[in-house]
C-alpha cells in the first residue's frame, strides 16, 4: 500500500471526526442482526465498530454486556466487576450502557474515583490485585476501548479473573448469547437508568490512579528513575493515562513534560498515520511525528495508544522499532530480576528471530504463539512466563518479586522500564540494542499489507489448513513450514517459512480484506527484499482458487 501524501503531517480541521453525528448514531442507528457487518464480532481484542456503520451502537453494548451477565453466571463468577475507559467518544456512551446493565442484574460494579478514564493495563492489575490469594468471589473486567484506532470507533473487551484478555472460547459464548439477544430485540436485558445506576450501593468508587501508582516500584525500579533524573517527555496522546503520568511524576518527583494530555474525542493534536487516517498508534513513526521532531529536547520520550496497552520508545537516534526494544527489555530483565531458569519467555511468531537468539542466550526457554495478547495471560498470571510481548508495542512482565503485576499489555511500566534500563545501565535503549546486534547479528524486518481479492481471501483457509511443501528461501534451506505456532499448536490462520537467517509469515486481517506478510533477515537489507520477493512471488501462486 502507497503512503499518504500528508502521512505525518498535522491534522487538519477535515480531517476530523463530526463528533455530535457519532454520537446520535450510537442510539439512533438500530443494528441489523441478520447482516454480519452489523453483529457482535469478538476479534483478537473484543467487539469493534463504528456508530456509523451500525456495528457500534447502543443495542449492541447491551447485548454484549448482558451476554457477559450469562457468562458470569454459568461460571460462578460472583464477585465485582472492574470497568473501564478510554477517551474515544464512543467509550463514554458504551461505559453509561454497560453500567445500566451490569447494575441492573444485581452486579458489583468497580469504576474510578472520578469516573474518568482507566488505562486497560490498569484494570488488569486491579483484577489480579482482588484476586491474589482468593478462590472464590473472583472478580473479572470490562474496558471499553478500540485501542489505537481511529476516533470514530468504539471497542469493548472482556476480561476474564485471570485478569487478561479473554481467550477464543470465552469470546465466542459472550459473542453468541449476544447475537441472540440482538436477534430478539433486546428481550432479556435486565436494564436500569444510569441516574439509578449512579445512585446503587453496588458502584464501588476506586482510587485506581493512588492504587495503580504507589505500587509501580514493586515492578519498575523507580528510585533508580528518580536518582538519574533523566529529562523525559511524555505523549499522553489525549489518552487514559494522562492523570496517571501526572501523578507518577508528582509522586517519584520525576522530570517529565506530559504532552497532548487534554482529552479531545477528535484528537485533532495528532499527526496522521501512513494511510491518512488520525490514529493514535504509538508504533507509527508518522502518527509520531509531533514528539519525534521535539526528540533532541529530551533523553528520552515515551508515547501510549488511548487504552495504555502499548508503548513508544524515542531516543535521540528516534522512534524504536517495536521488535527492537522487546529484544532489549527482555535481555535487561533477565540480567537484572531474580527470575527462576525456569521461567519462559513469551513472544508471538511474527516477532522478531533477535528475540529468540536474545532469549537462548540468556539461557530462558522461549514460548511461540499466534498473535494475540489472550495467549500469555495464563502463564503471567500463573508466573510461568517472565515477560510477554507482541510484534505491535504491546508487552507486559512479572513484577521484581516474580509475581503478576499486569496479564494484560502494559504500556505505563514499559515505558517506566525504558527510562530503568537507562538509568541504571548509563545507555538509551537503542545504544542497548546496538550491542545486542553486535552479539547476535543485525535484524531488518518488515511488514508489508496487502490489497486482497475475495478469491485470495477465501484461499487462506486452504493454504493454512495444508501448508505447501518448500525446501528454498532467499538462497537457504527451509527449516520448517508452520501452520501452528510451536508454543501451543495453535492455528493462526497462515503460514510461516523459517530458514537458519530469515523468514516470513503470511495472515489474512480480520477486518478488511487485506494480507499482511511479515519478514525478517538477520543478515541485512538486501537479504530481506530478497526474502519479500519471493513470499510475494508464492503468495500470487498460492492464493489462487
Amino acid at each position: 500500500m502507497s503512503k499518504h501524501p500528508r502521512a505525518g503531517q498535522p491534522a487538519l480541521t477535515e480531517d476530523l471526526c463530526n463528533i455530535p453525528a457519532l454520537m446520535s448514531a450510537y442510539y439512533v442507528n438500530e443494528p441489523n442482526p441478520g447482516k454480519a457487518s452489523q453483529q457482535v464480532s469478538f476479534g483478537t481484542s473484543g467487539h469493534r465498530g463504528s456508530s456509523l456503520k451500525h456495528s457500534f451502537n447502543e443495542a449492541h453494548i447491551l447485548a454484549i454486556s448482558q451476554a457477559i451477565v450469562a457468562y458470569r453466571e454459568e461460571q460462578g463468577i460472583t464477585g465485582p466487576l472492574m470497568l473501564g475507559k478510554d477517551t474515544h467518544a464512543l467509550s463514554e456512551a458504551a461505559f453509561i450502557s454497560a453500567l445500566e446493565v451490569f447494575i441492573g442484574n444485581g452486579i458489583e460494579v468497580h469504576i474510578q474515583a472520578d469516573v474518568g478514564y482507566t488505562p486497560t493495563p490498569v484494570i488488569s492489575h486491579a483484577i489480579v490485585t482482588y484476586n491474589k490469594g482468593r478462590s472464590e468471589g473472583l472478580a473479572d473486567g470490562v474496558v471499553i476501548t478500540p485501542s489505537h484506532n481511529p476516533p470514530q470507533d468504539g471497542g469493548f473487551k472482556y476480561n476474564p479473573p485471570h485478569g487478561g484478555p479473554a481467550d477464543g472460547d470465552v469470546t465466542k459464548t459472550i459473542e453468541k448469547y449476544a447475537n441472540a439477544i440482538l436477534s430478539a430485540e433486546l428481550i432479556g436485558v435486565n436494564v436500569v437508568s444510569f441516574a439509578q445506576a449512579k445512585k446503587s450501593k453496588r458502584v464501588k468508587k476506586r482510587e485506581w490512579i493512588t492504587e495503580y501508582v504507589e505500587a509501580l516500584n514493586e515492578v519498575v525500579d523507580m528510585q533508580a528513575i528518580a536518582k538519574a533524573n533523566l529529562r523525559v517527555g511524555v505523549d499522553a496522546m489525549g489518552g487514559s493515562g494522562g492523570a496517571y503520568w501526572q501523578a507518577i511524576a508528582e509522586h517519584y518527583a520525576l522530570n517529565f513534560d506530559v504532552l497532548n494530555n487534554v482529552a479531545d474525542p477528535t484528537f485533532r493534536f495528532m499527526s496522521l498515520d501512513k494511510d491518512g487516517a488520525i490514529r493514535m498508534d504509538c508504533s507509527s513513526p508518522d502518527a509520531m511525528a509531533g514528539v519525534l521532531a521535539l526528540k533532541d529536547n529530551y533523553d528520552l520520550a515515551v508515547g501510549n495508544d488511548p487504552d495504555y496497552d502499548r508503548h513508544g520508545i524515542v531516543t535521540p537516534d528516534g522512534l524504536m522499532n517495536p521488535n527492537h526494544f522487546l529484544a532489549v527489555a527482555i535481555d535487561y530483565l533477565a540480567r537484572n530480576r531474580d527470575w527462576k531458569k525456569s521461567i519462559a519467555i513469551g513472544k508471538t511468531l511474527v516477532s522478531s528471530a533477535m528475540i529468540d537468539r536474545v532469549v537462548a542466550g540468556v539461557g530462558l526457554s522461549l514460548m511461540e504463539v499466534p498473535v494475540g495478547f489472550k495467549w500469555f495471560a495464563q502463564g503471567l498470571a500463573e508466573g510461568s512466563l517472565g515477560f510477554a510481548g507482541e510484534e505491535s508495542a504491546g508487552a507486559s512482565f512479572l513484577n521484581r518479586s516474580g509475581e503478576a503485576w499486569s496479564t494484560d499489555k502494559d504500556g505505563i511500566i514499559m515505558c517506566l522500564l525504558a527510562m530503568e534500563i537507562q538509568a541504571v545501565t548509563g545507555k538509551s535503549p537503542s545504544a542497548y540494542y546496538r550491542d545486542l546486534e553486535a552479539k547476535y547479528g543485525n535484524s531488518s524486518y518488515a511488514r508489508i499489507d496487502c490489497q486482497a481479492t475475495t478469491a485470495q481471501m477465501e484461499a487462506f483457509a486452504d493454504l493454512a489448513e495444508n501448508p505447501p511443501t518448500l525446501t528454498e528461501l532467499a538462497g537457504e534451506t527451509v527449516t520448517s513450514v508452520l501452520n501452528k505456532a510451536p508454543g501451543n499448536d495453535a492455528g493462526f490462520g497462515g503460514i510461516k517459512v523459517n530458514t537458519a537467517n530469515g523468514w516470513f509469515a503470511v495472515r489474512p486481517s480480520g477486518t478488511e480484506p487485506v494480507y499482511k506478510i511479515y519478514a525478517e533477515s538477520l543478515t541485512g537489507p538486501e537479504h530481506l527484499a530478497l526474502i519479500q520477493r519471493e513470499a510475494q512471488a508464492l503468495l500470487d501462486t498460492w492464493l489462487v482458487s
